[in-house]
């Protein structure tokens, strides 16, 4: 059975991902990309689905872990009545290859070490031919290599000889003080010869430099600095290094209810979750990632406005047909398992919003627009305008009816906004006095439809009683302010019907406005709005507690999934999540901005 959620820790190479859990554990390893097909699949299942176990023989969980400083190279110590190691886990970045290294170091005394792999293609779809490779055979038994071939796909391992058991491969070694055993696994494609060994210690060298040197130029202050900087890390870490997309999460399926269907593939890249993030990174320094996703996004929407979707592929790829996954059983039995996702032909409203801002922070950062750049935000905002009259499935992706939601409304209302901002200010090119009627139609239809006198509140859809956390994000576009009565008044509805112990739901699933059988947990991200909403509209106190509250919520090594389960006090939902890391990075740089109001 996987562990929980917050038990994994994650290495990448700014290509691809996997998660180690604290039992010394591969579980998730899609190669070469985010989106392939799993080569380790236990956590969508068990070690059947393919797993790779480093850990002293009988050890169930590791003493204590953490990335080296400013990293993605992670240090796990194990201690044992013999003696003490330490596990270095990572994923090279940089050389155009696809590696995994795990080096055992042993700290004192002597450590028994068991190695356990089996390796499992496509999902877990295919089992691989198994060969050793004698042109690495030696009397070292450090020298040894074992290949798994399977369609496409190839790894090489090298490292103590590895013999069958059953269906797993495992082997035995001993690690005294000062010696050091380097394990490496390689993809590469199976139409190809194996690549040459990798040379250890000055690729972990290399690749701790880069990380190290990448986190070194974050500008952030404050107490959550370092909750801050780890944030910042994931993200980079979620962003591909070719294209400069950036996935929602390194994961799918990850339930957002245990034993539910509520389960997604995030390994694809949301607009809404790039754009915000993109933000999130002009904000703290790094303008050259927000160029890379800057092209990313114009490759990607190229071509029609009315192609626009709301989620592509890493590199801009339109087809992410959804499908069940049957040789996964889901993590602790939660099915289905899906690729693809079904919300890609949805349409949505608010994301032509968050492109404008997006675009529009670059902008305001010293990017300037070109001919083509430009003019494809004025084609947006003609489509916008062409598409006002359609209800949506809203910014939750509802599979439900469609509705008017007031959260797409005012994001459409901000498009035009970032629009009319262009030529008032940057002496662009465009109807100006046409977007601006659009946008006062917009804001009457919204202040009229999207509030609700008697709740003294926004609400979710026009003509709906409920409420939704979406609101909160209102006052960040600048559609209200932070402390307007109409915007206390909702986020006093939301504290009365929307918080579960604490923290912020998304809306009442109850209701039944998503289509989907069942309820969720709490959303991160939402709570981490309200943290943005309380320190906005004078309530510092406020924020700080709730802010507290939530950084608390991450992993010993500072990630956080999707939603928590505050009964369970456990995380869920698909990890690490790049909306749950960017939200608290802006909630950390709000209240910044009200201390700094108030010390002045």
């Amino acid at each position: 059975m996987p562990l929980a959620i917050e038990d994994y820790a994650l290495i990448g190479d700014c290509h691809t991902a996997a998660l180690v859990g604290i039992d010394g554990n591969i579980d998730w390893l899609c190669l070469p990309r985010f989106d392939s097909g799993s080569t380790f699949g236990a956590l969508l299942g068990d070690a059947e689905q393919g797993h790779w176990r480093i850990a002293p023989a009988g050890a169930t969980r590791a003493e204590s872990r953490e990335y080296h400083d400013g990293s993605f190279v992670l240090e796990t110590r194990w201690i044992t009545e013999t003696g003490e190691v330490a596990v270095i886990d990572l994923m090279p970045r940089g050389d155009r290859r696809a590696d995994v290294v795990r080096r055992v170091i042993g700290i004192r005394g002597t450590v028994d070490m068991e190695q356990s792999l089996r390796i499992r293609f496509d999902y877990a779809a295919a089992i691989p031919w198994i060969r050793q490779a004698p042109e690495h055979d030696g009397p070292d038994a450090h020298q040894y290599a074992m290949i798994a071939v399977a369609g496409p796909d190839s790894v090489i391992i090298r490292g103590p000889k590895l013999a069958p058991d059953g269906m797993v491969h495992r082997s035995s070694f001993t690690v005294s003080e000062g010696e050091t055993v380097d394990i490496t696994l390689t993809w590469y494609p199976s139409h190809r010869e194996p690549p040459p060994p990798i040379e250890v210690t000055p690729r972990i060298r290399d690749t701790e430099k880069w990380w190290s040197d990448w986190s070194s130029t974050i500008e952030t202050a404050g107490r959550y600095s370092h909750y801050v900087r780890r944030s910042l890390l994931v993200l980079r870490a979620l962003t591909h290094e070719d294209t400069g997309g950036i996935v929602a999460a390194a994961t799918t399926s990850l339930p957002e209810a245990f034993a539910g269907s509520r389960n997604w593939d995030y390994r694809y890249v949301w607009l809404r979750d790039a754009s915000l993030t993109l933000g999130a990174l002009l904000e703290h320094g790094f303008a050259g990632e927000a160029h890379d996703w800057r092209s990313w996004l114009l490759r990607a929407i190229a071509g029609d406005p009315a192609d626009v979707q709301i989620m592509y592929g890493l590199a801009g790829e339109r087809r992410i047909v959804e499908w069940e996954v049957e040789s996964l059983p889901g993590y602790r039995g939660a099915s289905p398992v899906r690729v693809g996702n079904g919300a890609a032909s949805q349409f949505q409203g608010d994301i032509f919003g968050e492109v404008m801002l997006a675009l529009q922070g670059t902008r305001n950062s010293g990017f300037p627009e070109d001919r083509s750049s430009w003019s494809l935000q004025v084609a947006l905002l003609e489509h916008v305008e062409q598409v006002m009259d359609k209800d949506d499935h809203g910014i939750w992706e509802i599979r439900g009816p469609l509705h008017r939601f007031t959260h797409s409304r005012v994001m459409m209302w901000a498009a035009f906004d970032c629009g009319i901002r262009a030529v008032e200010t940057q002496g662009l090119e465009g109807p100006v006095e046409h977007w601006r009627q659009v946008r006062e139609q917009l804001r009457a239809e919204i202040e009229t439809q999207g509030f609700d006198t008697e709740l003294n509140s926004f609400v979710q859809y026009y003509g709906a009683k409920e409420i939704d956390a979406s609101l909160l994000i209102l006052p960040q576009v600048g559609f209200v302010a932070a402390d307007d009565p109409r915007m206390l008044g909702t986020v006093a509805a939301i504290e009365s019907g929307l918080l579960r112990d604490g923290l912020v739901m998304r809306y009442a699933a109850a209701s039944g406005v998503d289509g989907l059988v069942g309820n969720e947990h709490p959303f991160l991200a939402c709570s981490f709005w309200l943290v943005m909403q309380y320190a906005d509209s004078g309530r510092l106190d406020d924020a700080i507690a709730l802010m507290d509250r939530l950084v608390a919520l991450c992993n010993d090594v500072g990630l956080l999934s999707e939603e928590y389960d505050v009964g369970e006090n456990r995380q869920v939902g698909n990890t690490p999540q790049a909306l749950s890391h960017l939200a608290l990075v802006e909630a950390a740089d709000a209240i910044e901005r009200a201390q700094k109001l108030l010390g002045s």
